[in-house]
């Protein structure tokens, strides 16, 4: 296993991060022990999860994935020390959260105090806005029509990002966190908050996850560079395109208990046409070289300069092997010229 610095933080974390989303819905308190165990017999030291969490949200499941990890947290005190924990707050639009309303100065003390309950533990490693206030290309929203940024007004924009910031640096004076990190954000979003964590004299954001695969790769080189100049931590979520690069949905495929068999809060957005035939070719690559279309798609994001941790999940342990595994593949440069090309075939595909 390989370790790289996360950002400005100090800590060095695993390029495998187990993320937990499946946690509460698809998966048990007990195949949760089992992933857990197993990720850490692994060298993985480094776990994702949310405050709206377990995935698809609901009312009835919001805040399971945090007890569960919570609940594994209670019982190995001893490992505390060992493990990164990274939680985040929701944003607005989920009406059971606080009203759905705003990621604010005056919210998050009482979504962290909630997680911190939750988790059963005195602080968080690092706490995440899980996405802005203002509406950003995320989530199905990445074409060019599905966002105006004409109708944000900055300077209110700025100002609500002033008070989160106001509130993190007191979250951090408190103990209750040690460092944070955005998530779905774009490269104004990084910079502005930069900005701001230098006029406040607060810790800067050492870390941000957006979605990135072969799939989806807004991303690069842009933001990705951006990270790497200003030292945020750079970490991919989805990287399997919420399991669209396994191969398991190609031909209108359900398997039973998958993501996709289940109703999505925005839709089946990453199942086009064109995302059927690049994930087929990519299934015919990872065929030639031998291996699994999951292990194809992590280790090419693996291998992407800037890349600091890929937050990985699975629904049992024989998954979640195949995918740890990839990451220990040799770097093999004409897989990678092979998937070049259908990259430029398929730059966009949903």
């Amino acid at each position: 296993m390989q370790y790289h610095p996360l950002g400005t933080s100090g800590l060095r974390v695993s390029e495998i991060c187990l993320g937990t989303m499946t946690w509460g819905v698809q998966n048990t308190q007990a195949q949760a022990d089992s992933q857990l165990a197993l990720a850490l017999d692994s060298g993985i030291n480094f776990i994702d999860t949310a405050e709206m969490y377990p995935v698809p949200p609901s009312q009835k499941t919001y805040g399971d994935t945090e007890r569960i990890l919570g609940n594994w947290l209670a019982r190995h005190s001893d490992k505390r020390s060992d493990v990164i924990v990274m939680t985040k707050i929701a944003g607005s639009g989920l009406k059971y959260i606080r009203g759905g309303g705003e990621i604010s100065e005056n919210t998050l003390p009482q979504a962290i105090d909630e997680s911190l309950s939750r988790l059963q533990t005195d602080y968080i490693d690092v706490y995440q806005l899980h996405w802005p206030n203002r509406v950003s290309p995320h989530f199905a929203k990445h074409w060019p029509w599905r966002t105006d940024p004409t109708a944000t007004n900055v300077d209110e924009e700025k100002e609500k990002m002033a008070g989160i910031v106001r509130a993190l640096g007191r979250a951090i004076e408190q103990g209750k966190i040690c460092h944070w990190g955005l998530s779905d954000d774009t490269p104004w979003g990084i910079h502005t908050y930069l900005d701001l964590c230098r006029e406040l004299n607060v810790p800067k954001p050492v870390s941000i996850q957006n979605e990135f695969s072969l799939a989806h790769l807004k991303d690069w080189p842009y933001l990705i560079e951006t990270c790497v100049f200003e030292d945020v931590a750079y970490l991919p979520w989805s990287p399997l395109a919420a399991g669209l690069l396994t191969g398991k949905y190609l031909k209108g495929a359900r398997p039973e208990g998958s993501r996709w068999s289940m109703e999505q809060r925005m839709g089946l957005f990453r199942d086009t046409k064109q995302a059927q035939a690049a994930t087929q070719e990519y299934v015919n690559i990872a065929e030639q070289y031998g291996i699994t279309p999951a292990q194809l798609a992590l280790k090419w994001v693996q291998q992407v300069n800037g890349v600091t941790s890929t937050i990985i999940g699975a629904t049992s342990d024989a998954q979640l092997k195949e995918n740890i595994a990839a990451f220990a593949l040799p770097d093999n440069e004409a897989m990678i010229d092979d998937i070049s090309a259908i990259i430029k075939q398929y730059p966009v595909p949903f």
